[in-house]
């Protein structure tokens, strides 16, 4: 019966988990893929950033996105048969898979040292490496992993093993170190390199290569015992080699960049995708392969390397900056390199416009679903000609650049109608247009710091920040601005009033560093309080749906969100660790976060998972959720009698148990548990309630 349950709860966790925020840009994911393996010509599988496990049954024309049951980043994935694969990553993770990745469960590594690859010489037996030296071995397949003295402190970043018992990995500071024993001593070898050695690969007992990451490849002849040195071709930095035979070989790195050679190693062709670094490199045959990288990049190859095609969309070097909807519908975002993306289905499906600029774009607002305005400029090197105003009546089809009047880089556009609009930027920089942008007047703002952002919550209010603490307010549609909040530090990103006189900022405590910071006011700017929003991420942007919710979003995938006029901050789980820079909402429950790598989220149910609130019969609350280090469970109803809180992993491993008495609420250290999902069972003698749990 016990069983049935928790089959039943972990179905119910796998449908819910994933309810938060979906990928709209790029597709499948756009989270950093580490390593990329096939098992056969058809089915193959990438881990990366923030758990991310995908699988293609087709070739890789189609790819599902896999529960892993972490958060943690994934670095190396490896098979041993069709069904059966392990992942390893940070904080120890040691995933396994027996049914060719429909589960995962987590095995215990004994570590937390963060770890970077894993190979098996059979079904049985396996090790992976890792930082600070770190060597594990299993002999039963994963169910327990011994700690092998490997001699170095350095960290460790790729092991192989051309026989049973002969083995060797590689690390920093061009640490080899082999074993003739299966792993019980380990050897230091002289490789003559100074850099980090990043992957290794034997193809019988004594030849075998060496990859330094500047793009060197080290051959010996003889074991180990001497090394001499090859180029890769490539004067970019290295990441992965994949050696298919001792003759060829492909060579992936940064900026997309590929390599071949077919002699090895002694002449090279080399390829560039143009797109995303790329970090791990897989063929099949002898003519088809696949690399993975930066923010979701997938590519493969039918030719043996000579083209590359994208199986993934989006740009990696593309941050997006800004995100806004005329209607729910109707979206825009901008960034780097002049992008404009445009969606007319909700965000479904999103179309590249011709802004007719390469300058970075920061900031986008539509007056209606045909007439918007993007502003930036060149943050590099500003030319003469910096100040960028760009404006469409067409919905996008076609951007005409305006006069702004102003070298200045441009960082933040809002309009009050259809005619009269504002826009901030460096130096000072406070423009105001009242015929729709024909022409820009320079408004007086008294200060010379970088203005991040401008907001009027009506036609004669207005606020713009500084990145160093300053609040600027007008309250004559931009006559005159009054400075707020003398002799803060923060660094200020993003402002929202909900009304004239309620209203937040965003941003971080210090200059660019620093914990996310949050102030609120309701006197219309005269005093702000510091609210508390548990985050050490800079945070980009802030808005609210209504009075009492709202979300913020930053660096490192954050997102935040307040239901009680930011008293108290959630993070949400986001599903990604890129940095988020701009986030919108269309209605209560829909909205969109935008950010590194064309990085497009959309939620639908406010960003909440859906089973805190499918049952209002719910007898007991937990919160928080996600949690860190202490969760508070509340019985509503106050059940009389002993009661039994279990915690179990994802795949149905008991990991927690507490026995309580007759108590209304009971709080519960969590801190040993490692991030990921959890299933809580809370049972009396009259009821069993089970519900999820977030922890990171």
């Amino acid at each position: 019966m016990k069983k049935i349950f928790l089959l039943i709860c972990l179905s119910l966790i796998s449908a819910l988990a994933f309810s938060q925020w979906a990928w709209q840009n790029p597709l499948p994911q756009g989270s950093t893929l580490n390593s990329v393996y096939f098992t056969d010509t058809n089915t193959g599988y990438s881990v990366g950033d923030y758990g991310t496990i995908i699988k293609s049954s087709n070739g890789g024309i189609a790819w599902t996105i896999l529960s892993s049951g972490t958060t943690s980043d994934l670095y190396s994935v490896v098979f041993t048969n069709a069904t059966t694969g392990y992942a390893v990553g940070g904080e120890g993770t040691i995933l396994k898979t027996i049914n060719g990745g429909t589960t995962w469960t987590t095995l215990s590594s004994g570590t937390t040292k963060l770890l970077r690859s894993v190979y098996f010489t059979g079904a049985d037996i396996g090790y992976t490496v890792g930082d600070s030296g770190t060597i594990l071995k299993t002999i039963n397949s994963g169910t327990t992993w011994t700690a092998l003295s490997s001699g170095t402190t350095n960290n460790l970043f790729s092991i192989f093993y051309p026989d049973a018992n002969t083995g060797y990995a590689v690390g920093f500071s061009g640490t080899i170190i082999k074993t003739t024993d299966g792993g019980t001593n380990w050897t230091a070898q002289s490789s003559g390199a100074s850099y980090a050695l990043i992957s290794v690969y034997f193809s019988d007992a004594n030849r075998g290569y060496a990859v330094v990451r500047g793009g060197t490849i080290l051959k010996t002849i003889d074991g180990g015992s001497s090394w001499t040195t090859l180029s890769s071709g490539n004067s970019s930095i290295v990441y992965s080699v994949y050696f298919f035979d001792d003759s060829t070989w492909y060579a992936t790195g940064e900026w997309g960049s590929l390599s071949k050679t077919i002699d090895g190693g002694i002449t090279w062709t080399l390829f560039t995708s143009g797109r995303a670094d790329l970090y791990s490199v897989y063929f099949t045959d002898a003519t088809t392969g696949y690399a993975v990288g930066e923010s979701g990049a997938i590519l493969k190859t039918s030719n043996g390397g000579t083209t590359w095609s994208p199986l993934s969309s989006g740009t990696a070097k593309i941050y997006l900056s800004s995100v806004n909807f005329p209607d729910a519908n109707t979206g825009y975002a901008v960034g780097a390199d002049g992008t404009i993306l445009k969606t007319t289905n909700g965000g479904t499906t999103w179309t590249a416009l011709e802004s007719g600029t390469t300058y970075y774009l920061l900031s986008v607002y539509f007056t209606d679903t045909i007439t918007g305005y993007a502003v930036g400029g060149n943050l590099m090197a500003p030319p003469v000609t910096n100040g960028s105003i760009l404006k469409t009546t067409n919905g996008g089809t076609t951007w005409t650049a305006l006069s702004s009047g102003t070298h200045e880089v441009l960082s933040s556009v809002y309009f009050t109608d259809a005619n009269t609009g504002y826009i901030a930027g460096e130096n000072g920089t406070i423009l105001k247009t009242s015929n729709g942008g024909t022409t820009w007047t320079a408004l007086t703002s008294g200060t010379t710091q970088y203005l991040h952002t401008v907001f009027f919550p009506d036609a004669n209010t207005g606020y713009v920040l500084s990145n160093i603490g300053t609040i600027l307010k007008t309250s004559d549609a931009g006559t005159t601005w009054t400075e707020l909040l003398i002799g803060a530090t923060h660094s200020f990103s993003s402002v929202y009033f909900t009304n004239t006189n309620t209203g937040y900022v965003v941003g971080c405590q210090h200059l660019y560093e620093g914990d996310g910071i949050i102030l609120k006011t309701t006197d219309g700017g005269i005093t702000w309080n510091e609210l508390f929003c548990g985050t050490n991420q800079y945070l980009n942007s802030v808005c609210f749906t209504d009075a009492n919710t709202g979300y913020a979003v930053g660096l490192q995938g954050t997102i935040l969100q307040t239901i009680n006029g930011g008293t108290t901050w959630t993070a949400l789980s986001s599903g990604t660790t890129n940095d988020l820079m701009s986030v919108y909402f269309t209605d209560a429950n829909t909205g969109y976060a935008v950010g590194e790598g064309e990085t497009i989220l959309r939620t639908t149910n406010g960003g909440t998972f859906v089973e805190e609130t499918v049952s209002p019969l719910q007898t007991y609350i937990l919160y928080p959720n996600p949690a860190n280090t202490k969760i508070t469970i509340l019985d509503k109803k106050k059940l009389p009698g002993e009661t039994t809180i279990s915690i179990y992993s994802i795949t149905g491993t008991l990991v927690m148990q507490f026995e309580i008495g007759d108590q209304s609420t009971v709080e519960f250290d969590i801190s040993t548990l490692a991030k990921g999902i959890y299933l809580v069972k809370i049972q009396t003698r009259t009821i069993i309630e089970c519900k999820k749990l977030v922890v990171n």
